[in-house]
């Protein structure tokens, strides 16, 4: 599957489409990625300067929108639905991700993918920015 990858600190620039293995599913909801989201931490990681600094390379993103293509069986959604989801700090910008079930939330219909992508964390880092 395709991937963004950064392989050096060099800001955002560094970012590379490349391709890699999809993620485990066990245990996991995998979703079929139709946008992720960018946000702040995002563009600080790129550069190493945010507190969290994943091991090069890395796939950036924290959070994902798209359908679920599998799920576990005691799992609140299920393959065909439309998600949002957080994988924290890293690894959204992928065609496919594996998340635990507590991170996947269902998305309207009348929320767009690209809208639910930036729902996580970007509105609630700028929520608690605002406060």
């Amino acid at each position: 599957m395709r991937a963004i990858q950064i392989a050096s600190l060099d800001g955002p620039q560094a970012a590379k489409l490349v391709e890699v293995d999809e993620p485990d599913g066990k245990d996991a909801v995998v979703i079929d990625v139709y946008a992720a989201g960018v946000a702040f931490p995002d563009v600080l990681q790129s550069r190493g300067l945010y507190q969290y600094k994943p091991d090069l390379p890395y796939t950036p993103g924290g959070e994902v929108a798209g359908v679920v293509r599998s799920a576990p069986a005691d799992a609140h959604v299920a393959p065909g639905d439309r998600v949002a989801g957080l994988t924290m700090l890293c690894g959204a910008m992928a065609e496919v991700v594996a998340l635990p079930a507590e991170r996947v939330f269902k998305l309207p219909d009348n929320v767009s993918f690209e809208a639910g992508a930036g729902l996580l964390f970007n509105d609630l880092t700028m929520h608690h920015g605002l406060r």
